[in-house]
């Protein structure tokens, strides 16, 4: 299989109006975290996979760790779709971490 750089990002918006909530975010964040994840914004987060397949298999994944509650989306979009993005508003944070395919992980 020929290896076309995607990224998977994730949006997500859950409640934390209590505290079996709030613990229900935080595992679902380490879940995205731990699992090569990293946050482009509160409550939008990515990572890059090797091609389509390794995508779903990431997506598959993802559904296993769903909270109870709340509205989580996935996008799969190109690495050249990626390094498109824009950002419009804002300075940029020192740990905001902005990717190129140069600096693409070791898969």
């Amino acid at each position: 299989m020929i290896n076309r750089f995607m990224r998977v990002m994730v949006f997500f918006d859950l409640p934390v109006n209590t505290a079996k909530k709030r613990r229900e975010y935080t595992q679902f964040r380490r879940y995205l975290i731990q699992d090569g994840y990293f946050m482009l914004q509160y409550s939008v987060y990515a990572r890059t996979v090797r091609n389509r397949d390794d995508a779903e298999s990431h997506i598959a994944k993802l559904k296993s760790a769903l909270p109870p509650e709340g509205s989580v989306r996935a996008l799969l979009v190109t690495e050249k779709q990626y390094e498109n993005m824009r950002v419009l508003l804002g300075d940029r944070y020192a740990e905001e971490a902005y990717l190129d395919s140069t600096d693409l992980l070791e898969l």
